[in-house]
């Protein structure tokens, strides 16, 4: 008589749940990987700068005014004797907070108002929809300019007057996914069952659009470090001695030949920071497209 097979032990299946297949999507590409790395060492170096910089931001070495790189100085100094890497490790403070706050900010208006506007319908989406049309109408830098030279370019005016311009492509993309799904059936049963129509929109049917929300911030992150480096740049940024990215570009401008590592450095970390966050919100929008 020939042997019984013993009954193999199940083997488990690979997840296919579309948040599984989300998170592979996302991890599947090195571009992303090096990003987040990137982004992540800029962020921890940014945070504990007190203990990773060699040297206070604004601490001067008047023997040592644009020296190049050394062994006390690894990256040199400035005009003023002061360390480079200490202030580029520092500058992220400023640029990346400005960056992520200013988008918090920028998500919470376009939410709110594109929630509002695809949900309630009706002459709250007119209104709405003319006022997002409106300010898009707008040119961007004119409005910051102007609006940073009547109240002061103090890092919370910053933050608040980026905010205020950068909404509206959110506004768009929510309104727009609202639109799609306020006709179903569990917005028709809560609102059989008397839940406040406020309550669903914000309960219920925004959360849904958190994916597409989530690659806009991303998107629109590398936006605002843009614009805070251009406004610090012509002087109506953060300002000296804090320092940005940005306002050290300026600082270098006039010691571009006697010291050209001193507009490389804060250029490169610019663009650099800008390019990762640029990768991985394109990586989460294909990772969170139902169509892939």
């Amino acid at each position: 008589m020939s042997a019984i097979s013993k009954p193999s032990a199940p083997v488990a299946k690979r997840s296919t749940s579309p948040l599984a297949r989300s998170w592979r999507s996302f991890w599947r590409r090195p571009g992303t990987v090096i990003s987040v790395a990137v982004l992540a060492l800029l962020t921890l170096a940014a945070v504990f700068a007190p203990w990773v910089a060699p040297y206070e931001p604004a601490e001067l070495d008047m023997f040592n005014m644009l020296a190049g790189p050394s062994a006390t100085h690894w990256l040199g100094t400035d005009e003023n004797g002061r360390d480079i890497l200490s202030r580029l490790i520092y500058g992220g403070q400023a640029s990346l907070s400005v960056g992520l706050a200013s988008v918090v900010g920028a998500v919470i208006i376009g939410a709110t108002l594109g929630g509002l506007a695809g949900f309630l319908g009706g002459w709250v989406d007119s209104v709405i929809s003319r006022f997002i049309d409106g300010m898009l109408s707008i040119p961007m830098f004119f409005f910051l300019l102007t609006t940073l030279s009547l109240f002061g370019s103090s890092l919370t005016n910053l933050i608040l007057v980026i905010a205020a311009t950068t909404w509206m492509p959110v506004a768009r993309i929510v309104r727009g996914e609202i639109t799609a799904n306020r006709e179903h059936h569990y917005v028709e049963a809560a609102t059989a069952l008397g839940v406040p129509r406020l309550t669903i929109l914000f309960r219920h049917v925004l959360p849904q659009s958190t994916p597409s929300i989530i690659v806009a911030a991303t998107l629109g992150i590398a936006e605002a470090i843009i614009v805070e480096s251009a406004l610090s740049y012509l002087g109506f940024g953060v300002r000296p001695p804090t320092p940005s990215w940005g306002n050290m570009l300026a600082d270098a401008r006039g010691y571009i030949f006697q010291n050209p590592a001193m507009t490389v450095y804060p250029g490169a970390l610019i663009f650099i920071c800008v390019l990762a966050f640029n990768t991985i919100g394109d990586a989460l929008r294909d990772a969170t497209d139902p169509r892939k």
